[in-house]
């Protein structure tokens, strides 16, 4: 059964949105919001929205639950790495695999505690909002006049806010082009594996020329922006990690069984419990996932801000949950997907980046982006109406 243009475009609606954002940012910023640096900056600044929100969808796929611990976490994450590297000066891996070990203890007992003691996602991430920002700050005071922690080590630096094939700026990195036509190649070849795998299943795919027009602009974007980005001097290392993170959740949530218990938890605990899927597991999972993942977050941040300070993290937990929603996840649980959230993601960085270059008060900012996020949750309740 092949799909319509116009089942295709409802689907894609907030791609198109995106699309339409972007080109407004760039026609209201003269065309600065296309330059090769404002590229780079759109992944370097919101590297953290795309790794938070990865663990985000697994949690909001359990029942629409989230995390509002991991911004204030990220904080003292920051300070601990900070204190082993820069006043103790500890290596870099021995101080990576600390950080790392504080994130899965925490992980272990939030996710325990929702788990198996039953307390309420919302309530026990809410002690960790209030509480980690509180001990970063200590943390940072206790060892530092100025409440940061700087300099890092330049090996930490260069291995989460380095770039990959370096060259000058305005000249073209020919290894980013290379790279971002293998790129284009594979999503081509996947839109049209996964059509041709699910018309011989008989489920529902997009025809032909849809799955062409959908291929055709991705390649394109994916071009766009390894273009941009070679001209901007290289590839940015945080988009290595990004792409690591976005690939294996993308991975996990569409071709193995753990994945799909996370929909069926979602969808309705119970009947998955009746079932035989552990739910007390699934939701200690998506917990310890969420902790781990604010980790690698933690090192992108502190390695951009090349400094730990008590402001780091702020509002992070607000627009990984944003990202989330406006990329479709149910605000209810049992639906989204990880292509999905990268293009909220997207949205977001977008909707930063344009408003910064615009030099809107970082106060409207956050009414724009509260108002997406709203608007987001009335178009995913009214399309759930209209289906029914």
């Amino acid at each position: 059964m092949k799909k319509s243009i116009s089942t295709v475009l409802k689907e894609n609606t907030m791609l198109i949105v995106l699309v339409i954002v972007y080109l407004f940012f760039t026609i209201t910023t003269k065309g600065t919001m296309f330059q090769p640096l404002q590229f780079n900056a759109l992944i370097t600044q919101n590297a953290y929205v795309y790794i938070l929100a990865s663990g985000m969808l697994m949690c909001m796929l359990t029942g629409g639950n989230i995390d509002l611990s991991c911004g204030s976490f990220v904080c003292l994450l920051g300070a601990i790495g900070g204190y082993f590297m820069v006043v103790r000066g500890m290596s870099v891996p021995v101080s990576v695999g600390l950080m790392l070990l504080v994130g899965i203890i925490y992980g272990g007992v939030l996710g325990y505690l929702i788990a198996y003691v039953n307390i309420p996602p919302w309530i026990a991430t809410l002690a960790g909002y209030l509480a980690f920002r509180g001990l970063g700050t200590a943390v940072l005071s206790g060892n530092s006049k100025t409440g940061s922690i700087a300099p890092f080590p330049q090996e930490f630096l260069k291995l989460f806010s380095g770039k990959l094939f370096s060259t000058k700026l305005n000249v073209l990195n020919m290894p980013c082009m290379i790279v971002g036509l293998v790129a284009a190649f594979l999503v081509v070849l996947v839109i049209f594996g996964t059509r041709a795998s699910r018309l011989k299943k008989g489920y529902e795919a997009d025809s032909f020329k849809a799955a062409a027009i959908k291929s055709g602009l991705m390649a394109a974007v994916i071009l766009l922006f390894a273009y941009k980005l070679g001209m901007a001097g290289g590839i940015p290392t945080v988009l290595v990690w990004v792409a690591v993170v976005v690939l294996i959740y993308s991975f996990i949530t569409s071709k193995t069984t753990i994945g799909r218990h996370f929909y069926v938890v979602g969808g309705n605990k119970e009947a998955a419990y009746l079932s035989g899927v552990n739910t007390r597991k699934i939701m200690f999972l998506a917990y310890m996932n969420m902790a781990i993942l604010t980790v690698v977050t933690t090192w992108t941040v502190i390695a951009r801000f090349q400094a730990a300070n008590s402001t780091a993290g702020t509002n992070y937990e607000m627009d990984a949950i944003s990202a989330c929603v406006v990329g479709g996840v149910s605000a209810y649980g049992g639906a989204g997907s990880v292509t999905g959230m990268v293009i909220g993601a997207t949205l977001i960085g977008v909707i930063n980046l344009g408003m910064s270059l615009m030099n809107i008060d970082a106060n409207y900012q956050k009414v724009v982006k509260g108002v997406v996020l709203l608007g987001a949750v009335a178009f995913d309740i009214l399309s759930k109406k209209r289906a029914k």
